[in-house]
C-alpha cells in the first residue's frame, strides 16, 4: 500500500512516477523497499490515467459496500439497538411475570 501512496504523492507533486523516484520516497519515509513490488507498481501504472483513475473513484466509492458506518451514523444507530435491546428485555420481564402468575394464579 505505501507504494501506492508513493506513486501518489509522486503525481500530486508532479513527478514522474518511475522506480527510481518510487524508491527514494519510500526510503526517504523510513520504509523497506521491496523492488518486485515497485517494479510491477510502475508497470501496471504505465496502462492507467492517474488523473481519470482518481475522477472514477468517487463513483465507485459510492458502489463500494461500506465496512463500518461514518462516526454520525454510528451515533443514530445506536439509540435502536439500544431501543430493541430494551423491548426485547421488557417482553422478557413480562415472559418471567406470567410465568410467576401462574404459579400463585
Amino acid at each position: 500500500m505505501e507504494n501506492i501512496y508513493a506513486a501518489m504523492l509522486l503525481h500530486k507533486a508532479g513527478k514522474e512516477i518511475t522506480e527510481e523516484s518510487v524508491t527514494n520516497v519510500l526510503k526517504a519515509a523510513g520504509i523497506n523497499v521491496d523492488t518486485i513490488q515497485i517494479k510491477a507498481l510502475i508497470a501496471s501504472l504505465s496502462e492507467v490515467n492517474i488523473d481519470e483513475a482518481i475522477k472514477a473513484a468517487p463513483t465507485m466509492m459510492a458502489a463500494a459496500p461500506v465496512a463500518a458506518p461514518a462516526g454520525g451514523e454510528v451515533k443514530a444507530a445506536a439509540p435502536v439497538d439500544e431501543k430493541k435491546k430494551a423491548e426485547e428485555e421488557k417482553a422478557k420481564e413480562e415472559a418471567a411475570l406470567e410465568g410467576l402468575g401462574a404459579l400463585f394464579g
